[in-house]
């Protein structure tokens, strides 16, 4: 990671993740906190959190790994300033808790934040095609917004089909891949595992050579 000049990373990165569970929390944290020890301004946002009614559980998560305190920002919610009690995909969500979600929101919160940090980590939730709302998808939003992406992925078996199907959808909509993580948190076969990095690596490598690929230290 000391190789990396992070200085030259997107002002704004959206971490999405292969799927549900593949600890794209862990991953944004862990990223945040490496652009810190670089000497670089960066704080984190949750797009939108469900299954919390006050605080986000993951904007925690973020600050733990980064070895801070909750921020300022993150008191007053400018860091999740949209959540759902829910734990549900956000459309659902939102239909529970009766509410219409407007996105404009985070682009503001988003807008705030990099007024005093140089780079901002926004987490999405799930994959992808993560309904944000009935028609909406998460890919629409970063779509909409041009926002670069980071991918996190793991060993797990079908990761790779699913790393794949995920990058494919971003390059076939113009979004450009800052890095793809790999978390070694699953590693629970390690054959598979093994060859799963390995093949992404190379993949990566030589479809997207633009592209960082990150392993997380396990």
């Amino acid at each position: 990671m000391n190789d990396i000049d992070f200085s030259k990373a997107p002002r704004t990165l959206f971490v999405t993740g292969i799927g549900t569970d593949v600890g794209k929390s862990y991953a944004t944290g862990w990223l945040a906190r490496a652009m810190a020890e670089s000497g670089e301004s960066v704080i984190t946002q949750k797009l939108i959190q469900t299954g919390n009614t006050d605080m986000s559980e993951d904007i925690e998560v973020h600050r733990r790994i980064m070895g801070i305190p909750l921020q300022s920002v993150d008191i007053c919610h400018v860091t999740a300033p949209i959540i759902l009690s829910y734990p549900a995909s956000p459309h659902l969500a939102a239909k529970i808790d009766n509410v219409e979600v407007d996105y404009s929101v985070a682009d503001e919160a988003t807008d705030t934040l990099l007024k005093k940090y140089a780079h901002v980590l926004i987490e999405g939730a799930g994959g992808l095609m993560v309904p944000l709302a009935e028609r909406y998808f998460t890919i629409d939003y970063i779509r909409d917004r041009s926002l670069p992406t980071v991918v996190v992925t793991n060993g797990r078996l079908g990761s790779i089909s699913d790393t794949v199907l995920t990058l494919r959808a971003l390059k076939a909509e113009g979004i450009e891949i800052y890095a793809v993580v790999y978390n070694p948190h699953f590693d629970t076969d390690k054959v598979i595992a093994a060859e799963t990095l390995a093949w992404l690596q190379r993949y990566v490598a030589d479809e997207h050579p633009d592209t960082l690929f990150l392993t997380m230290p396990s």
